[in-house]
């Protein structure tokens, strides 16, 4: 740095003089920083009438005001607060404009005008080095806004080695990180809070297990009394639905910390998957009491009402949340949900849309558009989303099952029946992907694949204690019984058919079954030895099972 011994005071110029005869470089560094530091003073001591009184605009919310009586200051912050008012202007006057003509939906197709013009200015900057952290976190949500994705995380990682705890420059980044390998490629900043977004990203990416050791050596480090840990815990939990350990967290959390807003919107959810009434419904009027006008609070609502199946008034409560803050994931895919509930699917494919918009890594996004484009019977589009969600989730069996009736529909057999064993492999929480493949095997008139199939689901389902609709289960006990009699092992048809005969609908063919047994049963007998060994050898996976028993079943 070159500065002009005029600008400089005259003892301070001597000082350097006589240092720099020395030839120690160390104090005229100090002497510089120090030179650096009185003039920033003196920058910011000039502009801070102005700075002051645009300040209070700012919080006036009038931008253009704001940003009037700052140009032509020459200090840092006065730079920032004048461009982030020229920005939040132009953010106003897009959301006037679409607001009331388009309504909610067609929110994010108009764009901010003043974007370009902002990103001349901060890329002249940019090259010269002259942006601080906020300015450069700026120049980043411009990038992002205007799609130019790369260089927004190269501004972003830039933003938060020059202000490491400026928080939104992280989570700004987070949005846009999109897969492990990429965020192994960021060169981040050697801070404590780089941890925090390490943890977040792995929450974000659902590598829940690395998220919840690193949260716990957060702990560990000091922060025990953390709500906020506590709070992205519980979230955690939430998305592998381990839901009763999520449900402890949030009460837990409200205990401590009774005013608490964020986060709310994901505890409701949690209470209207249990169909948890009047704890949601407490909820909505707790938080109405602390802030009506908060998203989280609209998207309680929104969720208490769906709960009471009046989707009209939810899908209204969630246009409020967007409302007041557009970038609002949850609410544009709670939105789209209701929408769907309505049968309005052009409607709801919008709202997924502009979930992924804000977020790519939204599942729920992507596989609420499968569902949209398999109700419109249009099986090539319900593939493709279906695949997203799927990369995203992995191991959900949800997924892996709707990818599955997909490749059903389409005719692809192998695809479809990879699906469903993977679905049953990775844990069905549903308990229907051996079903499916079980009916696909019956399709394909291969008997002895979907017998297997039939006598795991029936084992599983003895051992797990559960009692599923009879539907489910008399529809595999029929098959097994005609299966038995077809194959000559009358003991086994015989047991099968009198467990038909508890269910309505399969009352009448486990009748008809045990007389036809009682005819022959004399005339043959038929050994059980190899029955539960390996009965084919194609695509799909066979394991060795015990015998069936049924006899410690009740329906």
């Amino acid at each position: 740095l070159l500065f002009s011994a005029s600008l400089l005071p005259s003892a301070m110029v001597a000082d350097i003089n006589i240092t720099n005869r020395f030839g120690d470089l160390v104090q005229i560094k100090k002497q510089l920083i120090s030179v650096i530091s009185l003039l920033a003073l003196f920058e910011d001591a000039q502009d801070l009438d102005a700075l002051g009184l645009a300040k209070s605009y700012f919080d006036l919310k009038e931008y253009d005001r704001a940003a009037y009586f700052l140009r032509g200051c020459c200090s840092q912050k006065a730079y920032f607060l004048y461009m982030y008012s020229r920005y939040l202007s132009g953010e106003k006057k897009k959301d006037d404009e679409t607001v009331d003509s388009l309504g909610p939906l067609e929110k994010g197709q108009v764009r901010n005008e003043a974007l370009r013009e902002l990103r001349v200015e901060l890329s002249k900057k940019h090259s010269a080095g002259e942006l601080d952290g906020f300015a450069l976190y700026l120049y980043g949500v411009v990038l992002r806004k205007l799609d130019l994705l790369k260089e927004a995380v190269d501004v972003f990682v830039e933003a938060t080695h020059a202000l490491p705890l400026h928080w939104g420059a992280w989570l700004e980044l987070c949005n846009l990180v999109t897969n492990i390998e990429m965020l192994k490629s960021l060169s981040l900043p050697d801070c404590w809070i780089r941890d925090f977004f390490m943890a977040h990203m792995y929450t974000e990416l659902q590598m829940i297990k690395e998220a919840l050791q690193k949260y716990q050596s957060l702990i560990e480090a000091g922060f025990s009394k953390s709500t906020y840990i506590m709070s992205q815990i519980a979230v955690a939990y939430h998305n592998i639905r381990d839901i009763d350990q999520a449900l402890a967290l949030f009460n837990e959390l409200r205990e401590q910390d009774p005013f608490r807003v964020e986060n709310m919107d994901t505890f409701s959810n949690l209470l209207y998957v249990r169909s948890m009434k009047p704890e949601l419904s407490y909820l909505a009027h707790n938080l109405v009491e602390i802030d009506k006008y908060r998203v989280e609070t609209c998207c309680v609502i929104g969720n208490y009402y769906s709960l009471r199946s009046q989707h009209e008034k939810a899908a209204l409560y969630f246009q409020r949340a967007l409302k007041l803050n557009p970038r609002c994931l949850g609410a544009w895919t709670l939105m789209g949900h209701e929408y769907m509930e309505m049968k309005n699917t052009s409607a709801a494919i919008q709202a997924y849309r502009h979930a992924i918009e804000v977020n790519k890594r939204d599942y729920r996004a992507w596989y609420g558009l499968g569902q949209t484009y398999e109700i419109l019977k249009m099986p090539f589009y319900c593939l493709y989303y279906y695949r997203k969600a799927h990369q995203l989730r992995p191991n959900d069996s949800r997924m892996l099952v709707a990818l599955g009736e997909s490749y059903e529909k389409l005719s692809q057999h192998v695809e479809a029946k990879k699906c469903y064993w993977r679905a049953y492999s990775v844990g069905d929480v549903e308990r229907m992907a051996l079903l499916k493949l079980a009916k696909l095997h019956e399709q394909l008139n291969e008997s002895d694949d979907a017998a297997q199939c039939y006598i795991i689901y029936i084992q599983d389902i003895f051992s797990c204690g559960e009692q599923l609709e009879h539907a489910e289960v008399s529809t595999a006990l029929r098959y097994l019984g005609q299966y038995y009699f077809k194959n000559k092992l009358y003991d086994e048809a015989s047991l099968c058919a009198q467990r038909c005969c508890d269910y309505n609908d399969a009352r009448e063919e486990g009748k008809a079954l045990l007389r036809q047994i009682s005819q022959v049963r004399d005339q043959t007998e038929s050994s059980t030895t190899d029955l539960f060994g390996p009965l084919s050898s194609n695509n799909t996976p066979i394991r060795r099972v015990s015998p069936l028993d049924l006899s410690s079943f009740t329906p």
